[in-house]
């Protein structure tokens, strides 16, 4: 019995000793974690990557329908008379029984039947990017959870450290008030302060579980407990995409255009087939038994007239190649930070391929304007406001404002006032002059 205590209380004292052990072990949770956490269980990825498993099926499918294909049928009739009324026996024999087994095999170019299994791999090749896009915009919505919820972390900690550090004082400032030595006045001033501390600490920590929830859900992960969050450590470059992976959707829009351009193409040529059948036909009339048989024969159809579907087929066609170059133009304008335009260069001789040269476009144009050298026009540091000063004899120059217009890279069109030709304006050391401002003219 003295043994099962002493052991018992063994037990015990390492249960003691382990289990504040276990509580002070905190796990720590990166952005990596939850990036990839939530690609991995994410439904719509799951759903993609169903659909690219269908599409191989498709394939499969496209090609077992060019093979032979072999069909039973059967089938029965019975056509009474009674008292002369009923179907012409001439046209319904009265009754008929058939039981054949039946072989049909299309006719199909290879071109057409590559032709739709490239269309079946484009399709794939679409969810693929769509998948690849999918991922992207979960990861950025992820990360920007993170950094959120990594901001309450912090805000939580240091009103945590703010509290711990009040509360030290309050402890000391108590002990200094029931000594007389600190005013009772001033303590409770400090008492509420140390309370409303307290409060936005619990509120921090409330926010900052709201946000960890909030990151959860996002990812799918299904847990209550709140784990420490490493710092993002998001880098410049680190997570960059190549643009040629945006690009591709459009090489994909044109791809699946010229495939569907070509399935037109093959659906307006001659379509043919074979076919075989064996087995029982018969009337039932005159030697039934003897009905057993086969035939083998074929089928041609030639698209002759349709209304000029084909050519209304085209223009949707090239409705939607124009739709994809100008959602393509925009993106890589906008990438690139350029405005895409097209020249015609009159030439009389050929243009060298991939000539690289200067052009020099004129934007807007005006006539007979009143023009100024650019060195004569001031402006301040916002650039809102333009004078030039004005010799109103020889030693004095005044301040006055103008209203500019276009400029090149030596002149600006000044809308207002209308100068004479013979007003002069400072060009040189103008720079700094006050309005009224003595000056020397060196000739």
């Amino acid at each position: 019995m003295e043994h099962s205590k002493k052991y018992l209380l063994v037990l015990l004292l390492i249960g003691v000793v382990v289990s504040p052990l276990k509580a002070q072990q905190q796990v720590t949770k990166n952005l990596g974690y939850f990036m990839e956490e939530a690609v991995k269980r994410s439904p719509l990825l799951k759903d993609y990557h169903n659909q690219q498993e269908a599409n191989r099926i498709d394939s499969m499918r496209v090609k077992a329908g060019y093979l032979p294909q072999v069909t039973a049928s059967s089938a029965g009739m019975y056509a009474p008379v009674a008292r002369g009324y009923g179907y012409d026996k001439i046209i319904t024999n009265g009754q008929a029984l058939e039981a054949l087994l039946n072989i049909n095999y299309n006719l199909a170019s290879k071109q057409n039947i590559n032709n739709q299994l490239q269309g079946i791999h484009l399709k794939a090749d679409s969810l693929r990017f769509i998948a690849g896009l999918s991922v992207l915009d979960l990861q950025k919505a992820v990360a920007d959870q993170y950094i959120t919820a990594f901001e309450s972390q912090q805000q939580a900690a240091f009103n945590l450290d703010v509290y711990e550090l009040l509360k030290k004082e309050e402890e000391v400032l108590k002990k200094l008030a029931r000594s007389n030595v600190y005013k009772q006045v001033d303590y409770l001033t400090f008492l509420v302060t140390f309370q409303q501390q307290q409060l936005q600490w619990k509120q921090a920590g409330l926010q900052w579980k709201n946000d960890y929830a909030t990151l959860n859900y996002l990812t799918g992960i299904v847990d209550t407990a709140v784990h420490e969050l490493a710092e993002p450590g998001l880098k410049a470059g680190l997570a960059a995409v190549q643009n040629n992976f945006f690009t591709r959707r459009f090489e994909i829009d044109s791809a699946k255009i010229e495939n569907e351009r070509r399935a037109i193409d093959f659906s307006y040529r001659p379509k043919a087939g074979v076919y075989a059948n064996g087995g029982y036909n018969s009337a039932l009339t005159y030697q039934p038994y003897k009905n057993f048989g086969a035939s083998v024969g074929f089928t041609v159809s030639v698209p002759i007239y349709d209304g000029h579907q084909r050519k209304m087929q085209y223009e949707q066609l090239r409705i939607a190649q124009r739709t994809s170059n100008q959602y393509r133009d925009f993106f890589l304008d906008t990438l690139a930070q350029t405005q895409r335009l097209v020249l015609r260069v009159n030439a009389a001789h050929p243009i060298p391929e991939n000539l690289i040269g200067k052009v020099r476009m004129i934007k807007s144009a005006v006539s007979n304007v009143q023009l100024l050298p650019k060195s004569a026009v001031l402006t301040n540091e916002t650039e809102d406001e333009f004078w030039v000063m004005k010799m109103i004899n020889d030693s004095t120059a005044v301040k006055t404002t103008v209203k500019k217009g276009l400029e090149d890279g030596k002149s600006i069109q000044i809308l207002s006032p209308v100068f004479k030709a013979k007003d002069r304006l400072i060009t040189t050391g103008n720079y700094g002059l006050a309005d009224t401002a003595k000056v020397k003219i060196a000739k």
